[in-house]
């Protein structure tokens, strides 16, 4: 099962923000960061169905924490954030 590297940041009197190096503009929040967490996951599944609706064959794979790491970009944003791995789960795994 692939997982997806998530950056939650949390500034005073707000909820826990996560959101993906490697997918862009897939956002999403929580009171706590259990809540951040489980919505985190049904945001990928979420955004791997709106990317095939788009006529895109499934999300991009997600880079390895050595390779984002690796990654400039990702050292700034990572500075302040807790990096956690979410699992994704297509479909066709959940039915399972």
């Amino acid at each position: 099962m692939p997982y997806y590297i998530a950056l939650i940041h949390k500034d005073a009197d707000s909820s826990y923000g996560v959101s993906f190096p490697d997918l862009p503009g897939v956002v999403t929040a929580g009171d706590s960061i259990d809540e951040a967490m489980q919505h985190a996951a049904e945001a990928l599944e979420f955004a791997a169905e709106d990317w095939e609706s788009n006529g895109r064959k499934g999300l991009p794979s997600p880079r390895t924490i050595d390779e984002l790491r690796s990654n400039v970009e990702f050292q700034e944003d990572a500075a302040d954030a807790v990096v956690a791995a979410v699992p994704f789960r297509a479909k066709a795994e959940a039915a399972e």
